[in-house]
């Protein structure tokens, strides 16, 4: 499958910042590049980077280092949030959501909705200057506002090329040329461009012009209606959702190998749709623990537009319920197929708590048929790849991007939250800390 950002520096490998060495004694490494459990291993981080792993009778101590105990527990690459939303530089809420990425051991986000300040963000976040996971950008998005034509769409293109984004983010309501002067003028650089499928071209048309990636599995609900449907204009709810009675399930199968021969890459967000849609009720959501630690206007909106979608007078329960059956399919079929599978809650959007939200994701992807192991491969090793990047994988040479956990994942992926301590940038944050850095907004309203 193909890379996607090879040239992207601040994942390239060399560490950013000189860490203290840390050693991980008789641990078990869930190195994640195949299905298996290599135990009872001391694995070295030095300089940011793993310097060493082997059996416990092998390898030997450094003299000063950080000396954690492993067993029985379990080391596995960091978790990537692969669509996030993230606030200017200077906002105050970056402190609070980059404290909750870490505690939930998500050790990079790609920024889907980039801001001038994020450039700066980016850098700083990767020398240690501020305290946070990696930042991969994009740059403001192209959408039907703020581009007025062809030539505008490869300016734009060209000037977020030069600026030094990580990519190109698309939102809705490009028409069909400027969302193929956009995608050429990419391509000709070799910028990634990545989001939202515009109706006006559809995914067939996305999946030809070398789409990045898809978010939300946008579009495919609209591609697999029959061309006589009224939905094929775009009118089906969030997401088409509300078209599901109509597409042709059959079809499914066919559009994930299509999927998989282009080489686009999804990234589902599927417990986004699943929390708005279905019929959960509002307090329960409202209710959840990770609300504690968002403000309280923000938990307020999301109730409302909660309420909003179930009060609405297209609204159907039966067809909510039909339409995560079949996204559900669509992403299992995507995964058989080949199709790559990226880990991505969309964050901090509704009733999705930044960290906490990623785990949710990995629930829907294991209730969608995916393995455990499966589902963490789409936030660690298929993340390595589609980033071109040092992370993702628990080997010698690799970036230190880790997580501690007391209970092995691939047996349960609800084990994924049972968090002993986090490695960030080769540091090593234990459970306790981590848990004062989140204590700290807890119903801080």
């Amino acid at each position: 499958m193909r890379r996607f950002w090879p040239l992207v520096a601040l994942l390239a490998g060399a560490p950013a910042v000189a860490a203290d060495t840390t050693a991980f004694i008789n641990v078990n490494v869930v190195p994640m590049d195949t299905e298996r459990v290599i135990a009872q291993q001391t694995l070295i981080v030095r300089d940011g980077l793993i310097d060493a792993i082997g059996s416990v009778d092998d390898v030997p101590i450094p003299e000063g280092a950080t000396v954690v105990d492993g067993t029985d527990r379990y080391l596995m690459p960091g978790l990537a949030e692969m669509h996030a939303h993230v606030a200017a530089a200077d906002s105050p809420l970056l402190a609070r959501y980059f404290d909750l990425y870490v505690a939930n051991g998500v050790t990079t986000i790609r920024g889907m909705l980039g801001r001038e300040s994020h450039l700066g963000l980016r850098d700083d976040l990767e020398t240690g200057s501020r305290f946070g996971p990696r930042l991969v950008t994009s740059g403001p998005s192209l959408n039907g506002r703020t581009v007025g034509g062809v030539q505008q769409a490869r300016d734009m293109v060209a000037a977020q090329h030069a600026a030094g984004y990580d990519f190109i983010k698309i939102h809705p309501g490009l028409t069909a040329d400027e969302f193929d002067a956009a995608a050429n003028t990419a391509n000709a650089l070799g910028m990634p461009f990545a989001g939202h499928v515009p109706v006006a071209a559809g995914v067939s048309r996305a999946l030809e012009l070398d789409m990045a990636s898809i978010d939300h599995l946008d579009g495919y609900f609209a591609a697999l209606l029959p061309p006589d449907s009224h939905g094929r204009g775009g009118f089906g709810g969030f997401f088409d959702v509300f078209l599901a009675d109509e597409i042709d399930a059959d079809r499914i199968a066919d559009i994930a190998a299509a999927t998989a021969e282009a080489g686009t890459w999804n990234v589902p967000t599927e417990v986004l749709i699943e929390q708005l849609v279905d019929a959960t009720p509002v307090n329960e959501l409202r209710n959840r623990p990770e609300m504690h630690y968002m403000p309280a206007a923000t938990v307020a909106d999301w109730v409302r537009a909660k309420e909003s979608q179930l009060a609405d007078r297209d609204y159907d329960a039966e067809v909510a319920a039909l339409a995560v059956e079949l996204r559900r399919k669509l992403i299992l079929e995507l995964q058989r197929a080949g199709a790559g599978l990226l880990l991505g809650s969309d964050s901090p959007q509704i009733f999705n708590v930044p960290g906490f939200s990623l785990h949710r994701e990995l629930d829907t992807l294991v209730a969608a048929g995916l393995t455990p192991w499966e589902a963490l491969y789409s936030g660690t090793v298929a993340v390595a790849a589609y980033l071109g990047s040092n992370t993702g994988i628990v080997a010698v040479g690799r970036a230190a991007d880790l997580v501690l956990l007391d209970a092995n994942p691939l047996d349960d992926i609800r084990n994924s939250r049972r968090i002993h301590g986090v490695v960030l940038r080769g540091a090593w944050l234990p459970a306790a800390t981590l848990e004062n850095r989140m204590e700290r907004w807890r119903d801080d309203r």
